[in-house]
């Protein structure tokens, strides 16, 4: 199979050293088809027997001579090498779709037009298919009319040309080989054409790409042509589907608290939502103040903690409880998360942290801490306002690396779009949860991806957040597997404190702070595959740190 998705430096070498081999004299090229054209030796098709056997080799020098004169070159340009194709395979294919239309129907699924190299064989294909997709026949005297009358094919017209293929063609039963066979060599003339703009890039730089740039938007054209170079796609047996769930099953059956996901370390949560399930993307929101970015650090925290990895037959590590995690903190910068991390597992307070107010044991807990911590495979990138496309190529990169079964971005409204000067904010956002979703799907691991609130929340007297109150894009509802809000009725309430204690109604606010006082709600506002609800943690604002309620008395879960 081409381009295996897996070790993408070898790719990259592979792109690297065709590149450098013909760096002497490259020619940037944009598709798959395109590259140096020289002068091609091939031999005809002759899956058939000529009618007359007299003529055979007069028949076979005359096809030699339309495959030689297909493409025409300049003696000058013959030094070049000649880019990977088989003009066999592609008359063959085309001729067993001219004689049976059902062998189109075998390949049309994976490839297409550009994926031909003659670009009279790529007008073929597309016009045979534009008639069959309609439900015509598709033969020499139907196709013959979408093409140029004039255009030779060495001493044959096209008509000539397309008669000759087609009663070439004896069989349809290898159509598929052939367009495999047709396909592989446009995934080759692809790395080609990767590797010669990498290396034209990298001698005429633009002022505006520094080197790690273009090794991101490399390294994601590799993994773009790894992960689109299959043909294995399309449909799914439903038996195979059937056993995938039940091996999902017998995975959280094993592991601990029988989770089909990734467990948060927080078990009210995982009791409602089944852990993380691989390539969903979740939307933590809330307002300023709630604690989503607390929520977020301890779920990271909790799921790099409990990583237990065991070796596959392959020698590839896989998480059997917890994972790694990748966490960009475009809010905050490494230093300031990891305070918060110290402080929510040490109950040392992060405001004495910083300032420094701390005695000798509260600094030999910091200490342990930190020791400690130096195993835990959580990794956080600190790159302010970072682009999907960036965001994108790192998450890769600490995958093939480090390995990866969680991501975390906080979060969504500081991240960057293509950086296309005609798009508004609001195109920008919907480019960043389409890649955010697309990301998760291709690396197989869920993202938690943080987002704000708009401020119309203030303005009502029911602050419980709805799904109208994500800011700037309909698309991160649209977009998201599970919406989780962040709301803390506490951070209301203790505002309304009167200011005189004397106060009638001073007591009455006294009774509420003290009922919603250290506990916070997360509304499951959407999940695709489960309820909705709310469920009730305690809070602790001194040590940034989320936990299930120990109080029996509270209500852990409230379903919608």
């Amino acid at each position: 199979m081409p381009c295996p998705q897996g070790d993408i430096g070898n790719i990259f070498s592979l792109a690297a050293i065709s590149a450098v081999e013909k760096s002497n004299n490259v020619q940037s090229v944009t598709d798959f088809t395109t590259g140096p054209r020289l002068l091609l030796s091939c031999t005809c098709i002759c899956l058939g027997e000529p009618s007359n056997p007299g003529t055979e080799k007069t028949e076979r020098i005359k096809m030699n001579d339309a495959a030689r004169k297909i493409t025409a070159v300049a003696a000058a340009e013959q030094h070049y090498r000649e880019a990977p194709n088989n003009i066999e395979a592609e008359q063959a294919l085309l001729g067993a779709i001219l004689m049976n239309n059902d062998a189109y129907y075998r390949v049309s699924d994976f490839l297409k037009p550009i994926h031909l190299y003659e670009p009279l064989h790529r007008k073929i294909f597309e016009v045979a298919g534009d008639i069959i997709r309609m439900g015509k026949i598709a033969n020499p005297v139907t196709i013959k009319t979408f093409l140029k009358a004039d255009e030779k094919v060495g001493d044959m017209t096209v008509s000539e040309y397309l008669a000759r293929l087609a009663r070439e063609a004896v069989t349809i039963i290898n159509a598929e080989d052939y367009g495999r066979a047709i396909y592989d060599l446009a995934l080759r003339r692809a790395l080609i054409t990767i590797g010669e703009d990498m290396v034209n890039i990298a001698y005429d730089a633009p002022l505006d790409m520094p080197p790690q740039t273009q090794i991101e938007d490399t390294e994601r054209r590799l993994f773009e042509l790894a992960e689109n170079g299959r043909y294995d796609g399309g449909f799914q047996a439903f038996n195979d589907a059937v056993a995938l769930a039940i091996d999902m099953a017998a995975v959280a059956k094993e592991r601990d608290g029988g989770l089909s996901g990734i467990s948060t370390g927080i078990h009210s949560l995982d009791s409602k939502m089944g852990g993380l399930q691989r390539s969903d993307l979740i939307i933590l929101a809330g307002r300023p103040g709630m604690g989503k970015t607390s929520l977020a650090t301890n779920i990271a925290y909790n799921i790099a903690a409990a990583y237990e990895g065991e070796v596959q037959s392959d020698g590839s590590m896989k998480a059997k409880n917890g994972g790694v995690v990748g966490f960009y903190s475009l809010e905050m910068s490494s230093e300031q998360l990891a305070t918060r991390i110290i402080s929510e597992q040490t109950e040392v307070s992060s405001s004495k942290i910083r300032r420094g107010d701390i005695n000798d044991a509260d600094f030999e807990k910091l200490v342990a801490c930190s020791m400690m911590m130096q195993k835990v495979p959580l990794y956080i990138d600190q790159t302010g306002g970072i682009s999907i496309a960036q965001l994108a190529a790192r998450a890769r990169r600490l995958k093939r690396q480090r390995g990866l079964d969680v991501l975390v971005v906080d979060y969504v409204q500081l991240m960057t779009g293509s950086g296309k000067s005609n798009e508004n904010r609001v195109q920008e956002i919907t480019q960043i949860t389409t890649g955010l979703k697309a990301l998760g799907k291709e690396l197989n691991v869920p993202i938690i991806a943080l987002s704000q609130l708009s401020r119309q929340v203030e303005s009502r007297d029911d602050k419980r957040p709805q799904l109208s109150d994500l800011r700037e894009s309909g698309s991160i509802e649209q977009d998201a597997d599970v919406v989780l809000f962040v709301f803390r009725e506490e951070y209301y309430v203790k505002n309304m404190e009167p200011r005189d204690p004397a106060d009638p109604k001073y007591a009455e606010w006294e009774a509420l702070f003290d009922k919603v006082k250290g506990t916070a709600d997360v509304i499951i506002a959407k999940q695709r595959h489960g309820p909705t609800g709310t469920v009730k943690l305690a809070f602790q604002a001194e040590f940034t740190r989320f936990a299930d309620l120990a109080d029996p008395s509270f209500i852990q879960y409230e379903e919608h």
